[in-house]
């Protein structure tokens, strides 16, 4: 048989498209599959056709899909026009969303007989299948599992990330349930950490696990949040926590797995010191749940260098001395240790190598607490006493303004319209304001 050559728009009836279809997935299977002769049956004849029977397409759709996972072994320039009739034919169907699935696990397989342009084929082939589904069918959230899982097996993350701004729309639109939403949540986490994409790792774990609050004693609450909790203290640049700590299952910790408890309070509230003693505690806490030890201590010291600056809230200033034995450095690294951490966003200020101190101009609060909203009331409070400064100087100087005004006015009458206008520097003196 000359395989099927373009398909891309297919036209003929069901039946004569079937019989095609089931024939080229015989010279594919070869020897031994009898696809055709399977279906010949359940086609309507001539004579159903007479009698105004309909053909059970559904049956015949079932034999087709089942057979099409030979369709992966298909010539390359054959293996998307076949595809393209099987959709063709299932879109026929009265309930086509039993049959998609089924082709979209096929898809999400290798193709064998094109090991270097089969992920492009099974994306656009399965590109194909979504654009043809109804915007609101819940049938395009199976569809968007198998994309995912295609690139998360081939790498291209690129390729998925221009999408996922219409997740959450999406979702919401196909009414999906919190066990669905973290399924498609959790496989887009995958695709990100195979490209070592830590960022949206992290972010879309946390909204899987956010599906899971309602029940945060759960194994499986437990289970995503230490793996949140991991990817987190792992980010070179994510220095919040507060994001993790509102979350139930994460407070659940503290009775399940009070050492990932203490974790996150280390990266969350304490010191440089503090995650020594830990570590010394537990000296193989992180050899054995993975965590680079280099990346930890980096973090903390930034961290650390944060909280001190935060804490000078009166003098504005550290001394490269106490930042040197706080983050256990040598003084000749302070500077680049601060400068580190101004370019992570964690403070902001200028360094004096001649007074040997950091200037803080601003500075990160790693928690936001009873403490820190008194500062704020203190500063709001000076802020404003200064703004009635300003307003009775402001006040002030617009009555002396209006003497003058008045003045000047009193001065132009007895002038005889020729106005009175005393000179700059003589507008202070007693002598200058007489009209007599």
């Amino acid at each position: 048989m000359p395989g099927i050559p373009r398909l891309s728009l297919v036209e003929g009836p069901f039946e004569e498209l079937s019989s095609e279809l089931a024939t080229y997935l015989d010279t594919v299977k070869g020897e031994g599959s009898n696809v055709a002769s399977e279906i010949a049956p359940l086609l309507a004849d001539a004579d159903k056709q007479q009698e105004g029977q309909q053909t059970d397409k559904d049956a015949v759709l079932k034999k087709l899909v089942t057979a099409s996972s030979v369709l992966n072994s298909a010539p390359e320039r054959e293996l998307q026009a076949a595809y393209n009739l099987l959709i063709h034919l299932i879109s026929q169907a009265p309930n086509p969303e039993k049959f998609l699935p089924h082709v979209c696990r096929y898809l999400s397989a290798p193709i064998t007989s094109s090991p270097h342009n089969g992920i492009g084929i099974a994306l656009g082939i399965l590109g194909t299948i979504f654009n043809a589904v109804q915007p609101d069918d819940d049938t395009r959230f199976h569809v968007l599992l198998s994309i995912v899982d295609v690139i998360r097996n081939s790498g291209n993350y690129e390729t998925l990330r221009p999408q996922l701004k219409n997740l959450d729309s999406w979702l919401q639109e196909w009414e999906m349930e919190d066990e669905e939403k973290r399924k498609l949540f959790l496989a887009v986490a995958d695709a990100a950490s195979a490209t070592n994409e830590a960022d949206d790792n992290y972010i879309y774990l946390l909204k899987a696990l956010r599906t899971l609050q309602s029940d945060a004693t759960s194994t499986e609450a437990r289970d995503l949040s230490i793996r949140a909790l991991k990817a987190a203290v792992q980010i070179e640049k994510h220095f919040d926590f507060e994001d993790l700590t509102a979350l139930d299952s994460i407070q659940a910790l503290r009775k399940s797995d009070q050492t990932w408890s203490e974790i996150l309070e280390l990266f969350s509230s304490e010191s440089y010191d503090d995650f020594q003693d830990f570590k010394e505690s537990n000296p193989s806490f992180c050899s054995d749940n993975g965590l680079n030890e280099d990346t930890l201590d980096r973090k903390m010291r930034l961290l650390t260098l944060a909280s001190l600056a935060a804490q000078a809230t009166q003098t504005r200033t550290l001394p490269y001395s106490t930042i040197a034995k706080k983050l256990n450095i040598a003084s000749e690294d302070v500077e680049i240790w601060v400068i580190d951490s101004i370019r992570s966003g964690l403070v902001e200020g200028k360094l004096s190598q001649q007074r040997q101190e950091f200037l803080i101009h601003r500075s990160t609060y790693r928690v936001f607490g009873e403490n820190q909203w008194r500062e704020v009331a203190s500063r709001l409070e000076t802020w404003k006493g200064s703004l009635v400064n300003v307003l009775a100087v402001i006040r002030s100087q617009k009555e002396e303004f209006v003497r003058e005004k008045e003045v000047e006015l009193n001065g132009g009458g007895m002038q005889g319209g020729q106005g009175y206008r005393p000179d700059r520097r003589q507008r202070n003196a007693p002598a200058a304001i007489e009209v007599e």
